[in-house]
């Protein structure tokens, strides 16, 4: 173990002991989990049609539960049944199923994901949450997509939204906002376990759910892969091939009022670098939320979580993170027209770094960060077929202190299997460390010296869509959007270097269409597209470095299709075609790609599959200069799920 190595608690008895108090709670003094009327459960996907696929429930929209058809936003849903019918291993390559977002990989743990543009490694204008728990840097205001572990087995839905969602969820949800929901533990009784071995990787899962009472379930599982190293373009392989394991546990408990959830994962991933030994990643999480609903239609809702996180990495720093955050939202009628929803958050991190080498340095190198935020939404019946919803929220950060995100969105459901819809909305993206504080080298004269006046980028957007079940077997969505850019972050030369600075400006402006088509009970086709154009500037006298390049690396186009056939009700066959524009920044051409699944139901307990990806050609490219990008080779995975 090098002498830097991280210290790391025992996370599997911090869990443990989690697990052991749960079950002395009393299960009768909690609730089951509230519904809506007449929506649809996610479990038996593969029987509803796609009018009740249009009814299905997502949160992420309005922070409560309402049917997908009143959503007024772009949002699409990946269900269970897409991510098991797709043979995805890891959650970055689950959300290539959603149109609405560009998914690069790097290599093999690192990922660049973005929604409406702006990619890169280091992505900062989307929001991304697991179960409620914001998965956040405040490093750089993005995610580290190597450290973000889920049991796709126990994944009920993937709430995918493309625009603003400041006004309900804060600062840095600029340009989407990716909802991970898992199931229940009461849908996840008995055992399952998971295993899969392929050319490239070997995956394993195990879990096991009971009962806690008459009115309570729990779960616990188990996680661990193997990814090998990837190749350059040349053929030349690199050491960048990982290993990586997470526990964990949610509990449920509850009857027709009240509802308690508890849930914690402990994780590591060590990763190969070529130079200075593995980068390390650990960390931990517990997760608590309270809801009640009360006689008169309110319901109220508070949760807490705490979040460590370790990050080692040689030559570069050494970090320990921990984030306490709190949110609590109260909803209620007021009058008959206005459905109210009030609601206030804190959080508070603390963010230790070590700077291990010469290249760069965080000062001040450790810091406590704290964000507060307020904000209140009302929807108003205007008409029985027309809504109006208007949002604010007031956010305090370190940097910027108050931030204001308002928000307003019409709909209009002309007919009850249509329904056309606009919003105007500002988001911003409040400064992280990396603006603030990173300097490089550790020592003056600085290259880069982070910006001390650096302030929040700015979106300023507009946007019109249509959602239609034009028959039970048809439907779609439809979303042209406009954002306005101020205050984008530049590298402007100054004395002996540069510094950052927010001197870029300019629109995206595009559309976004998916759909489904069931042909008949057994063939469901399903296909989306996205189309953007980018124009940025900078301001009269900035020379940023890098121009306006430096903002992202987005494609112009990006399409697919899909395809789930049942052979016979016990095969299943699945295709799906992906087409992703070139990228300007490489350049990285354009490609097109071909996945395939075989699945067999041995028994109602036994399934198989194998999954073949890039079936097109030997391989192909998606991120990275040309002398340093991977080959995204064919791969072959064959997966074994037994439930007990």
């Amino acid at each position: 173990m090098s002498a830097h190595a991280v210290v790391r608690p025992n996370y599997s008895l911090i869990l443990l002991a989690a697990a052991v108090a749960l079950m002395r709670i009393p299960p009768s003094a909690f609730a089951a989990p509230l519904h809506v009327a007449g929506v649809p459960e996610l479990k038996d996907l593969a029987e509803l049609t796609v009018e009740q696929l249009s009814q299905i429930t997502v949160m992420s929209a309005a922070r409560r539960a309402q049917p997908l058809s009143n959503a007024a936003t772009a949002v699409f849903v990946i269900t269970e049944e897409d991510i098991r019918r797709s043979g995805a291993t890891t959650l970055p390559e689950a959300l290539r199923l959603a149109p609405n977002l560009q998914v690069a990989r790097a290599d093999t743990n690192q990922y660049a994901i973005s929604a409406r543009g702006f990619n890169n490694v280091l992505a900062n204008k989307l929001l991304v949450m697991i179960d409620g728990r914001t998965v956040y840097s405040p490093l750089f205001s993005g995610v580290f997509w190597e450290a973000q572990q889920v049991m796709l087995e126990d994944v009920q839905r993937i709430e995918v939204i493309s625009g603003p969602g400041a006004t309900l969820w804060g600062a840095n949800a600029v340009n989407g906002v990716i909802n991970v929901i898992t199931k229940r533990a009461g849908e996840t009784q008995g055992g399952l376990v998971a295993a899969g071995v392929g050319n490239r990787e070997h995956v394993t899962s195990m879990r096991w759910g009971g009962r806690l009472g008459d009115r309570g379930h729990y779960r616990v599982y188990g996680t661990s892969a193997r990814r090998d190293g990837s190749r350059l373009s040349n053929g030349q392989p690199i050491d960048d091939g990982s290993d990586n394991g997470q526990i964990g546990f949610r509990a449920d408990l509850g009857g027709s009022r009240h509802q308690f959830t508890i849930s914690g994962d402990a994780y590591r991933n060590d990763i190969e670098q070529t130079f200075g030994g593995s980068r390390d990643l650990a960390g931990a999480n517990l997760l608590a939320r309270w809801q009640r609903s009360l006689e008169d239609g309110s319901a109220l809702r508070v949760q807490v979580y705490y979040d460590r996180v370790e990050r080692h990495q040689p030559g570069a720093i050494e970090e320990k993170l921990d984030t306490w955050d709190i949110d609590t939202q109260y909803g209620f009628r007021l009058a008959a027209r206005h459905q109210m929803l009030l609601g206030m958050g804190y959080r508070y991190m603390r963010d230790e770094l070590r700077n291990l080498g010469p290249a760069l340095a965080f000062m001040p190198a450790s810091t406590h960060l704290r964000r507060g935020q307020v904000f209140v939404q009302d929807e108003i019946a205007l008409t029985p077929s027309v809504d109006l919803t208007l949002g604010l929220k007031y956010e305090h950060n370190n940097y910027t202190d108050w931030e204001a995100l308002p928000n307003a969105r019409l709909s209009w459901r002309f007919a009850p299997d249509r329904m056309l819809w606009s919003a105007l909305s500002r988001a911003v993206r409040a400064p992280s460390r990396v603006d603030r504080e990173l300097f490089t080298p550790a020592q003056p004269p600085y290259a880069i010296a982070g910006g001390e006046g650096f302030v929040s980028e700015v979106a300023n957007v507009f946007e019109v869509g249509y959602r239609a079940q034009t028959s039970p077997r048809l439907s779609y969505s439809f979303t042209v959007f406009r954002h306005e850019f101020d205050r984008l972050r530049t590298l402007d030369p100054a004395p002996g270097g540069a510094r950052i600075g927010n001197n870029m400006q300019g629109r995206l402006h595009g559309f976004e269409t998916w759909g489904s088509l069931r042909v008949n009970h057994h063939w469901r086709l399903t296909g989306g597209l996205t189309r953007q154009w980018r124009k940025l500037s900078l301001l009269a006298g900035s020379g940023s470095l890098g121009g306006t390049a430096a903002a992202g690396n987005d494609p112009a186009y990006a399409w697919q299709l899909g395809s789930a056939l049942n052979l016979t009700p016990q095969h299943e066959f699945d295709l799906r075609l992906r087409r992703v524009g070139a990228l300007p920044s490489g350049p990285v051409p354009a490609y097109t790609t071909l996945d395939a699944r075989l699945g067999w139901h041995v028994s109602r307990r036994l399934e198989l599959s194998i999954t073949v990806r890039n079936l097109l050609g030997p391989g192909h490219a998606e991120w990275g200069a040309p002398e340093s990008r991977i080959e995204m080779a064919r791969a072959a995975f064959v997966k074994l799920m037994w439930r007990l």
